[in-house]
């Protein structure tokens, strides 16, 4: 069986210019404030859909890692782009598999790697309201691999999929840089929650 993986988007590849400085009108900073305090609270309390709300919060990659690390159960984050067949493929399964463990604290976070654009022009929201996908989404708002990559695990080289499956008060931490099948991805959950 072969591994099925995409290329990383070369926008994102260590090449791309590095913005020095980006001045955004308050309004907009409000709006993503918002979208970021309405992303927190539905994966504490995983009453809320954010492809149902409609917010899809842009977010570094530090808050993404600490997000993670903070967590108080299970969580699982992929990280997947609009132009990645085996992301599209597998993320059905990881909302229908997180589903049957969400009573038992088990969070799932999709964190698209498209490209400003994407976000920006809502191709990406589109995206997921097409794909009737309700579960917790956020956009990495980076361009530089060399950075995030080893920030969430110190091997990745960038090809996505990838999935982080962690539990912080048990100690567990496992990072997959390829698709995972649905019974993979559930035995990875059953050992991060100790069963």
């Amino acid at each position: 069986m072969g591994i099925l993986t995409c290329r990383m988007n070369p926008t994102h590849a260590s090449r791309c210019p590095k913005f020095l400085s980006y001045s955004m009108p308050i309004t907009i900073i409000r709006k993503h404030a918002i979208a970021l305090a309405v992303f927190f609270t539905a994966l504490t309390t995983g009453s809320v859909s954010l492809a149902q709300e409609g917010v899809i919060p842009s977010m570094k990659i530090e808050e993404v890692v600490k997000q993670y690390q903070t967590a108080s159960n299970v969580m699982v984050v992929n990280f997947w782009s609009t132009w990645c067949k085996p992301c599209i493929e597998e993320i059905p399964y990881f909302i229908s598999v997180t589903n049957e463990y969400k009573d038992k604290g088990v969070h799932l976070l999709l964190v698209s790697e498209d490209t400003k654009t994407v976000y920006r022009n809502g191709k990406l929201k589109r995206f997921i309201e097409k794909k009737k996908w309700k579960t917790n989404f956020a956009w990495l708002n980076e361009t530089n691999a060399d950075h995030y990559c080893p920030l969430v695990d110190s091997s990745w080289s960038g090809v996505i999929p990838a999935t982080v499956i962690i539990n912080p008060p048990k100690g567990y931490y496992r990072f997959f840089e390829a698709s995972l099948s649905a019974a993979a991805l559930e035995a990875e959950i059953k050992k991060a929650m100790g069963e």
